[in-house]
């Protein structure tokens, strides 16, 4: 009796434990922020954000306004990188800047990047049609603006930081396209880029946080989980067998530019049934698991956006 009540406590010790670390209140970035952001991206009002629709505009003004808020600069003119679709739609990225505080590294540019976009609706179920997105790419979407805010906070970049949210990556990656096509033209000096997709669900707890895609292609994976100091990346076979590296906004940049520019994900095909549906909704988020994962993202970035020199390289 007196052991079983002991094993118990111990569990209960555990489980708060594990609580108080995920709500950590000295971790930069906070999951009541996070919960926030994606509620409002991913609610009905926004009616799935299809590129060219009054939902997405939504989604642009509120990126923005939370770009304002936090004094992210825009990269160009304004925040918005302006293209045209066939059949007369005109769709945004958000670009959000932050100067490197090098003199030498602030000409090198690191991009962090996930689409804001979705496809509108689904088949209904129970009446609903509305494709909220909320781990199709909201998560992504408020991870890149959550390190915004911290970067501009810290000023602890050494190189520049390009903060890309793109439209119409469901449409064929059409925003990144364009956005990397532009930047390549403009001569920029690109180090690396990085695309966060699919990032509110976790995975087993014996597999690593997330993956990388195109793991093979560089030491892009092995370097940030150095600069983490623990195994947050890992390899997904699954990646490679469905051609992720091809399938999202990392991609355009690694064809413009052609240097490390991957994906990353914590979505691997057995913990989320909800792709492309309807229940794809901010319920569905685990926001601990989201918050955990963006603040220990935060070393691996400022290894990477601060090394001497460019230490990840595609392998030949």
């Amino acid at each position: 009796m007196v052991k079983t009540k002991i094993n118990v406590l111990l569990v209960l010790l555990i489980s708060l434990s594990g609580i108080a670390q995920n709500n950590n209140s000295d971790a930069p970035i906070k999951l009541k922020s996070i919960k926030k952001s994606v509620h409002h991206l991913a609610s009905d009002a926004l009616e799935g954000r299809k590129t060219g629709t009054a939902g997405i505009e939504k989604a642009a003004v509120y990126i923005e306004k939370f770009f304002k808020k936090n004094n992210i600069k825009p990269y160009f003119k304004t925040y918005r990188d302006t293209f045209n679709i066939e059949g007369g739609i005109i769709g945004y990225n958000i670009v959000g800047y932050i100067e490197g505080n090098d003199s030498k590294l602030k000409n090198e540019f690191v991009i962090l990047g996930g689409h804001y976009d979705h496809i509108g609706t689904a088949p209904a179920v129970e009446g609903d049609v509305i494709a909220n997105g909320a781990n199709d790419d909201a998560s992504g979407t408020v991870a890149v603006m959550e390190w915004a805010k911290y970067f501009n906070e810290t000023k602890s970049n050494k190189r520049s930081i390009l903060f890309t949210l793109y439209a119409a990556e469901e449409m064929g990656l059409l925003g990144s396209t364009h956005l990397a096509q532009r930047l390549k033209a403009e001569n920029l000096d690109l180090y690396t880029m990085i695309n966060f997709e699919m990032i509110g669900v976790p995975r087993n707890p014996d597999q690593s946080m997330a993956y990388i895609t195109g793991y093979d292609l560089s030491n892009m994976g092995e370097k940030l989980n150095v600069y983490a100091e623990q195994k947050l990346l890992g390899y997904l076979e699954k990646a490679k067998a469905y051609n992720l590296f091809k399938r999202s906004d990392n991609y355009p940049f690694y064809q413009a530019f052609h240097v490390p520019a991957q994906a990353i994900s914590t979505f691997d095909f057995a913990n989320f049934e909800y792709y492309h549906h309807v229940d794809d909704e901010p319920d569905k988020i685990d926001y601990q698991h989201m918050t955990s994962f963006i603040n220990k993202m935060i070393p691996a970035l400022e290894g990477m956006i601060n090394a001497p020199t460019k230490e990840i390289k595609l392998h030949e």
